[in-house]
């Protein structure tokens, strides 16, 4: 990506596989990720990537560094949602300090994934607040991911001005965010 503005929204893009970050197979949920993004948002916003294995103190210090040192106001992660033993990501999440539960985001993603997939049921997909940070869990598939950002994004916005970070514009053709009449947007 090109440099950013000063005034870009500062957004982590985490993938949790143990394979992609062997470099067993090249990772395809950050370009999905980072796909979506450019042509949703309208404001304007800087990229902080990372692949992790599916360990919870790489994942948790992985968040924890986006967070606090990099500033980020929304962190999207990709894969291990689902059953597997390793898949762990919501409970790192989940853990994570002063973190609190957003659970519509999750229920939302797998009532819009199981209109398409009947196994979304199995995926564990969820969002937490902590301190003026968004982080959703996302699937691992790309196209997954797509989908349940379709699903969700609309209420990121406000969401985001709700704990105070900074204002997030999207494009109407993508996405239109929803803030009730009452809240003036950034």
């Amino acid at each position: 990506m090109p440099p950013s503005p000063p005034s870009a929204i500062p957004i982590g893009l985490l993938a949790v596989s143990d394979r992609a970050s062997a470099g067993e197979y090249h990772d395809r949920a950050i370009p999905a990720m980072r796909q979506w993004l450019q042509k949703a948002l309208a404001s304007p916003w800087s990229e902080h990537a990372q692949i992790v294995p599916d360990e919870p103190a790489k994942i948790r210090d992985a968040l924890l560094h986006m967070m606090d040192k990099q500033r980020c106001n929304l962190i999207l992660t990709s894969g291990g949602t689902g059953p597997a033993p390793r898949d762990i990501t919501p409970e790192t999440t989940l853990a994570l300090p002063n973190a609190r539960e957003m659970p519509g985001f999750g229920e939302e993603m797998r009532r819009a994934s199981l209109q398409i997939v009947p196994t979304a049921i199995l995926s564990r997909q969820t969002a937490v607040v902590r301190k003026n940070t968004l982080v959703i869990n996302l699937p691992g598939q790309p196209k997954a991911v797509a989908e349940t950002l379709n699903a969700v994004f609309a209420a990121v916005p406000y969401c985001m001005d709700l704990i105070g970070a900074p204002g997030l514009q999207t494009n109407p053709q993508v996405v239109a965010a929803f803030r009730p009449k009452s809240a003036a947007a950034k």
